[in-house]
């Protein structure tokens, strides 16, 4: 029976999540990583076949720990889910800087972020239900919220500004408000 592999694919994408928590995406590399575990970089590319797959890992493991902080905030009952969402996703961004930036502020190569596509798609489709906007006016209003909210966030995970949760939630009700009545008067135009 061949020995246990000590250096397991888990063990190495804690250490590369761990990593760029304290250093940031550009400061994953085989030489930090393997000196963070303490060990040559052999073992490294034993279990992943290059650094793209070990970074293509950690930004699995930096979703999921997204989505906890999600349903975590979800499970709050003092706010609408749609402005928990937007709390949980600035939340991340404060508590979580760098894996926030991994996941929200890297280069795409063309724009667009298919899983977060359909996620988007549930969402404006409960918007309209809820408001009474159509779906395309409830898609530009999303939108425009969630630009708002990745721009505090932005400023959160950045450290360029801090908010505290109560005036945060009293900005987004007020451009929530804004906007529906804005979408709103949009849909009865397009109905004469």
């Amino acid at each position: 029976m061949p020995p246990k592999t000590a250096i397991t694919r888990e063990r190495i994408i804690c250490a590369a999540t761990e990593l760029v928590r304290m250093s940031g995406a550009e400061a994953l590399n085989a030489r930090s990583l393997a000196k963070m575990i303490g060990c040559s970089t052999q073992p490294l590319f034993y279990q992943f076949e290059s650094m793209n797959d070990i970074k293509e890992s950690v930004i699995s493991e930096a979703k999921r720990v997204y989505e906890a902080y999600l349903m975590r905030e979800m499970e709050r009952s003092d706010f609408p889910k749609y402005k928990l969402s937007g709390l949980g996703y600035i939340r991340f961004a404060r508590e979580e800087k760098e894996l926030f930036k991994l996941l929200f502020m890297r280069e795409r190569e063309n724009g667009s972020v298919p899983e977060e596509d359909a996620v988007t798609d549930e969402i404006v489709l409960k918007m309209s239900e809820i408001t009474g906007l159509t779906l395309e006016s409830a898609k530009k209003m999303h939108g425009v919220m969630w630009a708002f909210v990745h721009g505090i966030a932005a400023m959160a995970a950045t450290n360029y500004l801090f908010l505290d949760e109560s005036m945060i939630s009293d900005m987004m009700t007020k451009v929530y408000r804004g906007l529906l009545s804005e979408y709103g008067k949009e849909d009865k135009n397009d109905q004469n």
